[in-house]
């Protein structure tokens, strides 16, 4: 019998479970919502309108800087396309979406938060 591997991550850009404030436009439509997680490369979240797959997005993410003594947020915008939708359980529908259009120094602000976390 064959000995397994242990599960190694795939991903380049590690992602953290972390509920962060997010406001998405899609079409038209203003969605303010939260993560269910975040990478470098993209976020996982909640809405309550159907947004397909390939939808082109403004993003706003907010993120939880310690700056000297107290903690401020910092906003990192960037472009995103829908790259999966599913059906939630209570009938709102979840979303990836990839940040294909996110400038260096906003990467790195979500880079620094994410490793942080991370052992």
């Amino acid at each position: 019998m064959p000995r397994q591997q242990p599960k190694t991550e795939r991903r380049k850009y590690p992602r953290i479970a972390h509920v962060l404030p997010l406001k998405i436009i899609a079409n038209g439509y203003d969605f303010t919502t939260t993560s269910q997680n975040v990478s470098c490369v993209g976020t996982y979240c909640t809405v309550d309108k159907y947004i397909p797959p390939f939808t082109k997005l403004a993003v706003t993410l907010l993120l939880p800087i310690n700056n000297s003594s107290r903690q401020v947020k910092a906003a990192i915008t960037c472009k995103g396309i829908v790259v999966r939708t599913e059906d939630s359980s209570d009938g709102r529908f979840n979303i990836a979406i990839f940040f294909n259009d996110i400038n260096a120094a906003e990467r790195n602000k979500i880079s620094q938060y994410i490793s942080q976390f991370l052992s």
